[in-house]
């Protein structure tokens, strides 16, 4: 794999974001599983750095939250992010850079392997925790407790990939 540093300045550009934006979140009293403040800038650079960058920063992003800030809960909680998140990143970019695959479609997607990802890593690590994560919890928390979080990925990532993508005179925003 050929790295580029412009790639890697942007990978580190969205995984700062992805630190920040959630402490603005917490430290203002504002729930993160509610609105999804990580999500946004791994799905953004899955899409705009590509599949490779978007894998790693979603990896990471949320162990690092864990380790400097507390929150989310390392266990399981950042263990079970850093799979659904590193999916994001994968997913959105594979399909949309390297696939060529609609705008929102890849969003989709994306959010929904993500999440299905994430109900696996649940149900695998607080099973071996003694502990239960049935559909209805997957349901709840992927879902519901999502919802305004899936409404703002919806709006805000395809706003934000068509205006960087015409700022960078990029002709193929398929959306």
């Amino acid at each position: 794999m050929n790295f580029r540093t412009k790639d890697l300045a942007e990978g580190a550009i969205f995984l700062a974001l992805g630190l920040l934006i959630p402490y603005i979140f917490h430290a203002t009293g504002i729930p993160g599983q509610v609105f999804l403040p990580m999500h946004i800038p791994v799905l953004l650079c899955g899409f705009m750095v590509g599949h490779p960058y978007g894998l790693i920063v979603g990896f990471i992003t949320p162990l690092l939250n864990a380790f400097l800030t507390g929150m989310p809960p390392i266990y399981p909680t950042a263990v079970a992010m850093s799979f659904e998140l590193a999916t994001y990143g994968l997913v959105a970019g594979w399909l949309y850079r390297s696939r060529g695959l609609n705008l929102f479609v890849s969003l989709i997607i994306s959010m929904v392997l993500g999440r299905v990802v994430s109900g696996m890593a649940n149900f695998i690590l607080l099973g071996l925790a003694g502990q239960k994560y049935g559909f209805q919890a997957f349901l709840m928390s992927a879902f519901v407790k999502a919802f305004w979080g899936i409404i703002i990925q919806l709006i805000v990532i395809p706003v934000v990939i068509k205006t960087v993508g015409k700022a960078r005179g990029e002709t193929n925003l398929n959306g």
